[in-house]
C-alpha cells in the first residue's frame, strides 16, 4: 500500500506542539521520542500547532482518534483556583527566576489543550498525557496544583520524604523512586521489573509542579517518596481493546533510556504508548464502524422534538435570568420532564451534562412550583400583619431581629469549630 493511503487509513492522534525561541523567532516543536513511538505501533501524529486562534479551530484537525498532550510551560495558576495564597510575592518571585522556563505562562497553549481534553472526556476519545499533559487532564476534571512543589509540599516534610523532582545539571539522567499501586496499569507494565514485592521503580523527572487534589474520577497509580502522584487514570475509561484510554503521567517513560544509548531503563517504558495507540486504534475502528444514516422523523414526531427542545431551552433561561424569566405558560416545562422520566437509558454521563448546560427540567418545575409558592406564602403573610396592630408588628420585629443575631452567633462559632478542627 502506498505511503499516501496508508495515512487515509491509520487512525490520527493530535499531538500540542510547544512554543520556543530559535535565532530571534517564535518555533514550535515536539518531542522526537513522542513521534516515533506513536508511528511505530501504529497510528499518524497529527501536530497542533501553538499559533494564536488555533484554539477556534479545532474542529478542522477532525477526526480525532487521540490525543496525546505532554511538556510544556507551567498552566496559570488562575485555571485551577490556585490555593498557594501562602506564598509571599518574594517566594513567587523567586520560583520564577529559578524555573525561568517553565514559569511563563502560554495561554493559547492552555486553552488549545484544555479544549482538547474536555473534547476526548465528552466522547472518550482515548487521552495520553506526559508530564505536563497529565496536570492538563486532572485540571479539565476539576482537579488543582502545587504551585511548586519545593516551596508546596517539600518544607512542610522531614528531610527523608524529600525528593528532588528535577536537576537542571543532571536533566535526562536524574532518577528519583516511585512506588506502584498494585492492580493498576502502571503495575501490570513494569509487573516484570519490581524486585522483592517493593512495588518500586525509578523514574526520570522535569518538573517543579505536580497534582495537588487529584480529580474524583482519578485513581493513582504510583506515588514518589514526598507523597506527590506519579501517574494516575480513569478505571471506567480504561480497555485498550475497546479504545478506552484516559491517563497521565508525571514522568516520561519515553525518555527513560539509558546513558548515550536508546536501551530503555525497563521493558515497560514503551508500554503507554503501546497501549495508548491500541485504544486509538479501536476507537478508530468503532467510531467507522457506527456510521449511521441519521434518522429522518415525520411530521408528527418533528413537532414533538421541538415541544422538547423548547422546553429545555426554557429551563436554561430560568438559570442564566433572573427570578423574572419565567415562562408564561408553566406547562411548557412539562414536555422536558415527561421526557427525562420516560428514558431511563440516558446515562448519568448524559444526565450530568444536560445539568451542566442548565437544561435540567426537573428543576425548573420544582424552582416554578417554589416561586409560586412564596408567592403565596408572602401574600398570606401580609394579610395577617395587616391585621396586627403596631405594638404586635413592633414585637414580632424586634424577635425575628434577635433571631436573626443569634442565628449569626451560632453559625460563626459552629464555622469557627469547623475551622479549628480542620488546622488540628
Amino acid at each position: 500500500m502506498a505511503a499516501s493511503q496508508l495515512s487515509v487509513v491509520l487512525p490520527r492522534v493530535l499531538i500540542v506542539s510547544r512554543r520556543t525561541v530559535r535565532k530571534n523567532k517564535f518555533v514550535d516543536f515536539v518531542g522526537e521520542y513522542h513521534l516515533d513511538l506513536i508511528v511505530s505501533y501504529g497510528a499518524v501524529p497529527v501536530i497542533v500547532p501553538r499559533v494564536s486562534g488555533v484554539h477556534m479551530l479545532l474542529e478542522s484537525f477532525e477526526p480525532i482518534h487521540g490525543v496525546l498532550l505532554c511538556e510544556g510551560e507551567d498552566i496559570d495558576p488562575s485555571l485551577y483556583d490556585d490555593e498557594s495564597n501562602h506564598l509571599s510575592p518574594e517566594e513567587i518571585e523567586e520560583i520564577r527566576k529559578q524555573h525561568v522556563s517553565d514559569t511563563a505562562i502560554d495561554k493559547e497553549k492552555d486553552t488549545i489543550e484544555l479544549r482538547l481534553a474536555k473534547l476526548c472526556l465528552e466522547r472518550n476519545i482515548p487521552y495520553l498525557g506526559i508530564c505536563r499533559g497529565s496536570q492538563v487532564l486532572n485540571v479539565a476534571c476539576g482537579g488543582t496544583l502545587y504551585r511548586d512543589i519545593e516551596k508546596d509540599l517539600s518544607r512542610n516534610l522531614p528531610q527523608d520524604k524529600k525528593v528532588v523532582h528535577i536537576d537542571y545539571d543532571n536533566y535526562d539522567n536524574h532518577r528519583h523512586i516511585v512506588k506502584i499501586i498494585e492492580n493498576t496499569p502502571l503495575h501490570y507494565w513494569f509487573k516484570d521489573s519490581l524486585e522483592d514485592d517493593k512495588m518500586e521503580i525509578c523514574v526520570n523527572s522535569y518538573h517543579h509542579q505536580g497534582v495537588k487534589k487529584l480529580a474524583q474520577r482519578f485513581v493513582p497509580m504510583a506515588f514518589s517518596h514526598d507523597g506527590l502522584i506519579e501517574g494516575f487514570y480513569d478505571p471506567d475509561a480504561y480497555n485498550p481493546e475497546e479504545g478506552k484510554f484516559i491517563m497521565g503521567l508525571q514522568f516520561h517513560p519515553e525518555r527513560m533510556r539509558q546513558q548515550d544509548t536508546d536501551e530503555f531503563d525497563y521493558p515497560g517504558c514503551t508500554f503507554a504508548y503501546q497501549e495508548f495507540v491500541k485504544a486509538v486504534v479501536a476507537y478508530n475502528k468503532k467510531l467507522s464502524t457506527s456510521v449511521k444514516k441519521p434518522i429522518k422523523l415525520n411530521q408528527e414526531m418533528e413537532k414533538k422534538r421541538k415541544i422538547i427542545v423548547r422546553s429545555f431551552s426554557l429551563a436554561r433561561n430560568i438559570y442564566e435570568g433572573s427570578s423574572q424569566m419565567h415562562p408564561s405558560k408553566e406547562s411548557d416545562l412539562d414536555a422536558g420532564a415527561e421526557f427525562l422520566e420516560s428514558n431511563t437509558a440516558l446515562s448519568i454521563q448524559q444526565e450530568t451534562r444536560l445539568i451542566k448546560m442548565g437544561a435540567t427540567v426537573r428543576n425548573g418545575c420544582s424552582y416554578l412550583e417554589k416561586l409560586k409558592m412564596n408567592e403565596e406564602r408572602e401574600g398570606l403573610a401580609r394579610k395577617i400583619m395587616g391585621k396586627m396592630s403596631v405594638e404586635q408588628l413592633s414585637d414580632l420585629k424586634s424577635f425575628y431581629n434577635m433571631m436573626g443575631q443569634i442565628c449569626c452567633e451560632v453559625l460563626e462559632r459552629k464555622l469557627q469549630d469547623i475551622v479549628n478542627e480542620v488546622a488540628s
